[in-house]
Order: structure tokens, then sequence, then C-alpha cells
């Protein structure tokens, strides 16, 4: 089987992906970054005709530009400056940071190359697999009727008041097709008046929509990987990096990198005031919401002024059920993904490409949840789990 091009646009990636970006290009050109892939579901297997559709697809991807069109659309966002969209006129993909393998049907991938560059592979390569591997190992068509069947429903249930909560769309990375998101935001934006936007660029520029997103788990874990920075201290630095580069604009801070109780001993005064609001993606919703609320009262903020973002893992019943919650306590947004964006017959694929290495030195996640951590070496994230204990401890 032959595929046509997958990503045929490089805007074709999440937002966030061009905030950190620049950051980077701003303030941090000299770290190198080794990113790998890890699917989390069980049994599933590559086989070597979807690798070398894959490899096919990658090449394709690296000989792409971006048009002037896509580089003005760039610079119309209120917050991307100019200097960096003249870097990314000179800026494509390499296909040599890209090497991937196959050991007994488990996907191996790994990206390499500096930091600025080798973390724009991410989304794209997402895109690529996942939609390769459902249109290789499942019939295609019978997936994207069932696809829009249950968009449909989800559609109806905007219209008839079941679902009352506004969200955007984060769901390129797991998508069962381009094709399929294409449709499903064209629909969504056309037959509802609940979504306020979408993470991929693309289709925010394609169909007028709000791009939206600010940083990922890596913006947070590549401070590890710079010497001077003590391990506990980097959500301080990766804050303090961001207000200074957007100043007080595109502020949604992630809280989860490295726990969110460590992520509270730097959420001092001023960055309280300084961030619109935080990010859930991983833990408990309920505890964690009220886990913030109560922070921004021991500031004394009102946290009606603040904006709560859940994205994990969630679906539209889950939505409503939070929003219910917090609606009159807070201002409630969500992102939700592969639930618009891949919800078939079959099962979603839970893949993800992280960060592993910075400068020769690890990182790692500790999430909220311990199923979402993810490190390379054992060693290391154990130093870095006592690292965070250690200063919880005597900061209490």
């Amino acid at each position: 089987m032959k595929l046509e091009p997958i990503v045929t646009s490089l805007l074709d990636t999440d937002l966030y992906k061009f905030n950190m970006n620049q950051v980077i290009f701003h303030k941090h050109t000299n770290l190198n970054g080794v990113y790998h892939f890890k699917c989390r579901n069980e049994e599933v297997v590559f086989t070597k005709e979807m690798l070398d559709e894959i490899n096919e697809q990658i090449d394709y991807l690296c000989k792409l530009t971006f048009k002037e069109d896509e580089l003005n659309y760039l610079r119309s966002i209120r917050f991307i400056k100019n200097d960096y969209v003249e870097f990314l006129r000179l800026w494509h993909p390499i296909r040599d940071y890209v090497t991937t393998s196959l050991d007994n049907g488990t996907l191996k991938l790994i990206v390499s190359g500096p930091l600025f560059s080798a973390m724009q592979f991410e989304i794209y390569l997402l895109e690529i697999i996942n939609e390769v591997y459902f249109r290789f190992q499942y019939n295609y068509n019978e997936l994207l009727a069932s696809a829009k069947e249950r968009l449909a429903k989800k559609i109806e249930s905007f219209n008839t008041g079941k679902y009352t909560f506004k969200w955007a769309e984060f769901g390129c990375r797991r998508r069962l097709s381009k094709e399929f998101e294409g449709y499903a935001l064209k629909e969504l934006k056309d037959k509802t008046k609940n979504m306020v936007g979408t993470s991929n660029v693309y289709y925010a520029y394609k169909y007028n929509l709000t791009p939206i997103g600010t940083y990922a788990h890596e913006y947070v874990q590549m401070f590890q990987g710079i010497d001077s920075i003590p391990l506990a201290y980097t959500n301080y630095y990766a804050m303090k990096d961001w207000y200074t580069e957007y100043e007080g604009d595109n502020g949604t801070a992630l809280t989860d990198t490295v726990t969110t109780d460590l992520f509270l001993k730097d959420f001092n005064r001023s960055m309280v005031n300084n961030y619109s609001g935080v990010r859930h993606d991983s833990g408990d919703p309920y505890v964690w919401g009220e886990k913030m609320l109560a922070h921004y009262k021991k500031f004394g903020v009102d946290p009606k002024t603040k904006t709560l973002l859940f994205s994990d893992s969630l679906n539209f019943d889950k939505a409503q059920e939070i929003y219910e919650y917090f609606k009159d306590k807070c201002k409630v947004s969500f992102g939700i993904g592969t639930f618009v964006t891949n919800d078939t017959k079959v099962d979603a694929l839970n893949i993800v490409i992280k960060l592993q290495y910075v400068n020769g030195r690890p990182v790692a996640k500790i999430s909220d949840a311990p199923t979402k951590s993810m490190c390379d070496d054992q060693n290391y994230f154990e130093y870095l789990q006592d690292a965070v204990k250690f200063r919880l401890e005597r900061e209490k």
C-alpha cells in the first residue's frame, strides 16, 4: 500500500511547538535533545510494510519548507515575533535527525539533534505513525465511517444542551487521519457554538479558528539539562523564561512535570499574577482543581479571575462533570483530543514521543499519575524523585 503524503504543511502541528521553540530560539540555542517514541498500548504490532511507509512519509516531511502565506499567518499571531518567523523561513526538518527500526514488531524511533530543531518533529511524526498504522492495520473507510457517525452524535449532544462547556480541540497528535481531523473541525465549527479553537495551527489557519496552546512537559524538562539550574527548581526557571519572553501574554502554566506540589512552591505571588491560569494533565482533576483554588486564595487572588484548563484524557461526559463542579468557582476550559479525532469502532493508539536527554544528561517527567511518567535512565529518575522529595520536605 502506498499512501499520499500525510503531512503536507509545516503548520500541521500544535501551536505550543512554535511557542516553546521561540523561547529556545531566543534563549537556549546551545541545547541538544534526544527524543524516544513509545506506544503505551499492549500487543500492538508494527510491520515492515508500516515501517517502510513511515520512512517514506518522513522523507517527504523533510522536504517541506514554510510557504510565504504560512509565515504571514504565524506573524499574525500576536505573541509570535518576527525574528523567529524569519528563522522559520530558513528552517526545515532534517532527515538525519530521525532514525527508525523494528524490534519484533515494536517500533523504535529516536530524534536527536539541536533542541530547537529536534523538538519540532514530535507532532509531525505522531501524525504520520498514527495514520500509517490505522490505514495499514484496518479497513480505513470503515473506521472513517464510524468516526463520522460518532461525531454526529456528539454534535447533536451539544445542540440539545447535554453539553454546555467551552473547549478546544487538541487532537492532531493521535488523530485517525489528517482528513478526519479537518472534517471534524469543520463540522464542529459550523454546527456547534462550544468549540473555542484548536491546537492545530494548519486548521486554525484554514478554517479561521483560534490557535490555542502554551507549553508542554518537554519545555520544563529541558531545564534539567542545564548544569547551572538545580533540579528541583526547573519550574521556576521555566516560568521565568516564559514570562520574560511573552511578558504575561500566552500565560497558562502546566503544573505536573515534576509534580504539582513542587510546582506550587514556585508558583509564587508574582507568577500567580503573571499567568492567566494553569493546565491539568494528570492525577485526580477534582483534587488538583481544589488545590489550585486554595493556592489562589492563599495569595488573595479571586479564583474567578483565573482559568483552570483540563486536558487529561477527556471525553465530553467527563468534561461536563468537571465543568459543573468548578463553573461557579473559576473560569473553566478544556483541551480534548483523541476523543474527538480518533473515536472509532477500534481502540486508539496511546503513542508518545518524549524528551529523554538534553546535552547528554537524562531528563524526566514525574507526573501526578505514575503511569504517565517516562524516563530512559532509572537511576536518574530516582535521583530526580529524591531532589523533589527533599525540597518538598524542607519547605513544608
